[in-house]
């Protein structure tokens, strides 16, 4: 398989956790991957572009060296807006690296999908302003406000078409590589261990709770219920965050057996929470450990 060297990438959503996208390319480019076609959503749109557009490392100098309170700098609470933030402070960081670039001008095809919240389309943007067709793509329902472009309310890729691999179809590739960031098992135990505080850890077990609940209804018992507390710590972006990656991940999983790639990389959604954007090095790392062992074992 050594030959068969030209790849098609497929770049999923998943907010931080899309910093993986990261470690991907950085393992194709030092094992002579040839990149000939993108296509991504939310995350991996931006991942992706950033890419195309030949600005991944200053990128990912810039990511790595995010601390939380950077992060929380750049957030703008707007609870009366149609998200919970309108992230223009995000947006001026990361329209440094996108520019002005007409997407028609980047050297490889590129696709960023966004959904238009109207119609219930996709819509592919293959040429355009980058910068907009990303902003469009990682509008998150309920946490970062969505955009209209051409009359069209535009919000994340991830809700209809979380691993987009359609628009590679066409590319003169000898193989399609998916990334996605919703594995609900870690493939690689000991890449990223799982914090003892993270929110999506906390979700599981009231999830797990549930499940029991509903399991344990059977007639004789006590109403099954009465100990299903909701964690104190619960937060409003963990549950919105859970939500839709429970969703995406089935509608991802349909998808991919209808189109399946020839390598997928999946990175396990337990491995940081949406907003982690100040864990980029450990996204990254996780990237390259799991794209490693997915091609090692694929004999690439």
């Amino acid at each position: 398989m050594s030959q068969q060297r030209r790849v098609a990438l497929a770049l999923g959503s998943g907010g931080a956790r899309g910093f993986a996208h990261i470690g991907v390319l950085q393992v194709l480019d030092e094992r002579g991957f040839e990149i000939v076609a993108v296509a991504g959503s939310s995350m991996g749109a931006l991942v992706g572009g950033v890419m195309a557009a030949g600005r991944l490392k200053e990128f990912t100098d810039w990511a790595v060296g995010l601390k939380q309170r950077d992060v929380l700098r750049m957030i703008d609470p707007k609870w009366s807006t149609p998200g919970a933030m309108t992230a223009d402070r995000l947006i001026v960081h990361l329209n440094e690296f996108l520019t002005d670039v007409e997407i028609e001008q980047l050297p490889i095809p590129y696709t960023a999908v966004a959904t238009d919240i109207n119609t219930r389309r996709e819509v592919w943007f293959q040429r355009g302003l980058l910068r907009s067709a990303v902003r469009a793509s990682i509008a998150i329902p309920g946490l970062i406000t969505p955009v209209v472009i051409g009359g069209r309310l535009l919000a994340d890729g991830g809700l209809l078409n979380p691993v987009p691999i359609e628009p590679t179809a066409s590319a003169p590739a000898d193989l399609t590589i998916a990334v996605s960031l919703l594995a609900r098992r870690p493939d690689h135990e000991s890449a990223a261990p799982i914090r003892a505080e993270a929110g999506p850890a906390r979700l599981d077990i009231w999830r797990d709770r549930l499940r029991h609940a509903f399991q344990s209804r059977t007639p004789g018992r006590p109403e099954p219920f009465e100990d299903a507390a909701l964690p104190s710590d619960l937060r409003l972006s963990d549950v919105v965050s859970s939500s839709l990656d429970a969703m995406q991940d089935l509608i991802a999983r349909y998808r991919m057996a209808g189109l399946p790639p020839d390598l997928h990389i999946a990175v396990p959604v337990t491995a940081g929470r949406v907003m982690d954007f100040h864990r980029a090095g450990e996204m990254i790392d996780l990237g390259r450990a799991l794209t490693t062992k997915a091609l090692d074992e694929a004999g690439y």
